[in-house]
């Protein structure tokens, strides 16, 4: 009888403690916009200014950031620390502002310290402003809803929250970024962790170590070369595709995936193998909740949405408000073709729009002849090639 008891004692003291928690209180909705890769840019004001700023929305960020010349034009005088940050492409030692209010829709965020970085080579590949950078700081108080399908964000304040019935509830290791287990197909090694990364536009990042050593990759099979913008600039990348990788109960079959050479160690190998980007996390509805440290997935109209699988061995930029080539891989159909740096792409097939994504759009068609019209020297060129298939 006595077990009995102290049985319902403890039964009732969790009852007690569960009751006490209110649930999580709905602040407010922003909208999103998306651009390559999936990466979201939400809108928002630092005060007491009244521009409306565009950041970057970053899991892959411990802090929350501003561009240099957006502090400069808002007459900010940042103060170095001795602090820095690191990313695929280097080190940085970086200044920082203080204690700065940001409004959100219909919130005010206080007391978060920006450090500044130059973020024009992100302008550049997304063909919009990017002003900041906004990561855990900032995320890590609220509980917050992304409906990719609707491209808006609901933030609340921290509580009980319910989950949708169907969907994965992830506990991920978090400390300041989140990872998850990722089940790799044929790995040699244990199955590894892969920091969640809703600021990365692409699937799967495997750092060259872990690719050579976890044996997953088939060796015969060809790479290709393309770019990748972070801290530090810019870097190259090989381009392959994954046999199969699964999240939770969510398996998907020839991944398309980047391997990089990790030399600032921004993984932490073996800790982590590399990083999920948004362009797989976007076939889901998202739920941080950092902090319970659970991520909530549900899917959504894109999950069985095709891979892009195209390749052309060029980036375009948006340079002086004209779209122009920033990279061209050696050997590629856009070089072979006879593009060259710097040339500035007029319309690609029939679309003479101007609008960077809505061309880079336009190059995802593997297998097929697209039509570039370019300027270069003041003189109007016109040629074709074909995108490659990586599969």
């Amino acid at each position: 009888m006595q077990r009995l008891a102290l049985f319902f004692i403890s039964l009732f003291t969790v009852f007690a403690s569960s009751a006490q928690e209110l649930p999580a209180k709905w602040l407010t909705k922003t909208p999103f916009l998306q651009v390559t890769g999936g990466v979201v840019i939400v809108t928002a004001q630092l005060k007491p200014f009244p521009d409306t700023l565009q950041f970057i929305f970053d899991t892959g960020s411990s802090g929350i950031s501003l561009d240099s010349s957006t502090a400069a034009y808002l007459g900010l005088k940042p103060v170095y620390s001795g602090q820095a940050i690191r990313g695929i492409a280097g080190i940085r030692e970086v200044p920082f502002v203080y204690q700065r209010s940001l409004q959100i829709g219909a919130m005010q965020v206080d007391g978060l310290d920006f450090h500044v970085n130059d973020y024009s080579v992100l302008t550049a590949v997304y063909g919009v402003r990017i002003d900041g950078i906004i990561g855990y700081s900032l995320l890590s108080r609220f509980v917050i809803g992304i409906d990719y399908e609707n491209a808006q964000i609901d933030w609340y304040a921290p509580g009980a929250y319910t989950y949708p019935r169907r969907g994965y509830l992830m506990h991920p290791e978090l400390d300041r970024l989140p990872s998850q287990e990722v089940q790799i197909q044929d790995v040699r090694v244990a199955q590894p962790q892969f920091l969640v990364d809703l600021g990365a536009g692409l699937n799967l990042l495997f750092s060259k170590r872990y690719a050579q050593e976890s044996g997953v990759l088939d060796l015969q099979k060809k790479r290709w070369i393309k770019s990748g913008e972070g801290i530090g600039g810019r870097i190259d990348m090989e381009l392959t595709t994954l046999r199969s990788a699964r999240i939770g109960p969510y398996r998907f079959r020839n991944v398309p995936i980047s391997i990089f050479e990790d030399t600032y160690n921004v993984t932490n190998y073996p800790a982590w193998a590399g990083l999920i980007g948004n362009d797989l996390l976007r076939r889901f509805n998202v739920i941080l909740n950092y902090p319970k440290k659970e991520i909530h997935l549900t899917p959504n109209r894109f999950l069985a949405d095709p891979f892009d699988y195209s390749y052309s061995g060029l980036e375009l930029y948006l340079i002086e408000n004209k779209i122009r080539l920033g990279y061209l891989a050696p050997g590629s159909p856009a070089e072979v073709a006879g593009l060259r740096l710097g040339d500035e792409v007029i319309a690609v097939n029939k679309n003479f729009s101007g609008i960077l994504n809505e061309y880079k759009i336009e190059l995802q068609k593997a297998g097929e002849k697209v039509r570039i019209i370019y300027r270069r020297d003041e003189k109007i060129g016109e040629l074709e090639f074909r995108v490659l298939r990586i599969r």
